[in-house]
């Protein structure tokens, strides 16, 4: 039986128990680490060391009220990169390529950027719906645009990141799928073929990276807006 390439973006079950709810504990039980010593290892090391770079990168430009989402923002971070980066492993199940999960994270974090907005400093959060020296025959009309635009955010940050992630293990089941193909009758151009997957795998790893990244920054940049 043929199976489809879009088999591995449905949600497994073992005995009925959904894997998604393993591969979302999973990470959390990595990171988590309960210790006496001071120092755990290189590794620990290493994580706080590039948590706390992390988190000063991202909220230098960011109000003192802003300061108190940094472990919220941080934790989202680690998660999501810690998924991205599980879904890579073989005959696992990667849960931000479903768009339900991604809108989950989504939406429930910008909108409570916008009701802190709304509540500290209403006026210049409603101030960004129309902005200084509109002319008054276009006054409707950007206030429609601009209210459409802030409720596309949420939504642009869960397609974005399910496009991505999707799009990179799709090219990668149809790279290996040829090479599997190719490699009883021509080896020379499965081993081409082989090291594009392995060159692949290695890109993947840094998109997996960098889209966590932008989807926390993102949301960092609709805090400023409104601290």
């Amino acid at each position: 039986m043929m199976l489809s390439f879009f088999d591995q973006f449905s949600i497994p079950t073992v005995l009925g128990i959904p894997l998604i709810f393993v591969a979302t504990i999973f990470p959390a039980l990595l990171i988590v680490m309960n210790n006496s010593r001071l120092v755990l290892n290189r590794l620990s090391t290493l994580l706080e060391w590039s948590m706390k770079l992390f988190s000063k990168q991202l909220m230098l430009p960011i109000n003192l009220p802003g300061h108190k989402w940094t472990a919220l923002l941080l934790t989202l971070m680690m998660t999501l990169s810690s998924l991205n980066m599980l879904g890579l492993l073989p005959y696992t199940f990667t849960p931000t390529t479903q768009l339900s999960f991604n809108m989950a994270l989504a939406v429930p974090m910008w909108l409570a950027t916008v009701m802190i907005g709304l509540r500290n400093q209403p006026t210049i959060s409603l101030g960004h719906l129309l902005p200084e020296g509109t002319p008054l025959m276009l006054i409707p009309i950007l206030i429609i645009i601009e209210t459409i635009s802030l409720f596309i955010r949420p939504l642009a940050l869960g397609v974005r990141l399910t496009a991505n992630i999707t799009a990179g293990h799709l090219l990668i089941q149809l790279i290996s799928t040829a090479t599997f193909v190719l490699l009883p009758m021509m080896t020379m151009t499965a081993t081409i073929t082989f090291i594009v997957l392995l060159l692949l795998t290695g890109l993947e790893i840094a998109v997996a990276l960098i889209q966590a990244y932008v989807f926390v920054l993102l949301l960092s940049l609709y805090l400023q807006e409104n601290v």
